[in-house]
C-alpha cells in the first residue's frame, strides 16, 4: 500500500499565525514553494496561505502585506491527510476539497506537504490523469 507519507515532499514548514504576509511571501521565494501550512501557538495546522491568497486577499484589495498576518487569512478549516493513509485517501481529499495541496500530518505533527508535482512523480499516468480529470472538471463548473 503506497500511503501518503511515501508520496509526500518532505521538508514543509510553517509560517507562525502571527507572521505577517510579507514574511509569507519572502519565506514561500526561499522555499521555492507557493503554499505554506499556518501553525498556531501550540504548532497545530489552522490554515494554509498560498502565493494567490497573498496577492488577492491583501495586494489586490489593497492591505498592506506588512500588516496582515498568515492568522489573518486563515478561513474554515483546514484540510489535512493522516501520514498513513492511503494514496486513495489522498486524492479524494484532494477531490473532495478542490485543493492542489495537501499537510501531511504525523502525530498532530506537520511532517510533509503532497502537491500536483509529488502526484506527478508518484502516480501512473491513468492515475494521474483521471484525478486531473476531476479535479479540474468540477472546479471549472463552479
Amino acid at each position: 500500500m503506497t500511503t501518503a507519507r511515501d508520496i509526500m515532499h518532505r521538508g514543509a514548514q510553517w509560517i507562525p499565525a502571527h507572521e505577517t504576509l510579507d514574511r509569507a511571501a519572502q519565506l514561500m521565494r526561499e522555499l521555492n514553494v507557493g503554499a505554506l501550512p499556518i501553525s498556531d501557538e501550540n504548532e497545530r495546522l489552522c490554515g494554509i496561505i498560498t502565493d494567490r491568497d497573498i496577492v488577492v486577499g491583501c495586494v489586490a484589495m489593497g492591505h498592506n502585506p506588512s500588516r496582515v498576518t498568515a492568522g489573518d487569512m486563515a478561513k474554515g478549516t483546514p484540510c489535512w491527510i493522516d501520514a498513513n493513509a492511503d494514496v486513495g485517501d489522498v486524492l479524494q481529499e484532494m477531490e473532495d476539497h478542490q485543493i492542489r495541496r495537501l499537510p501531511v500530518i504525523d502525530d498532530k505533527r506537520l511532517v510533509g506537504m503532497i502537491s500536483e508535482a509529488d502526484l506527478a512523480e508518484h502516480l501512473t499516468e491513468d492515475q494521474l490523469a483521471e484525478w486531473v480529470e476531476r479535479v479540474y472538471s468540477r472546479s471549472a463548473t463552479r
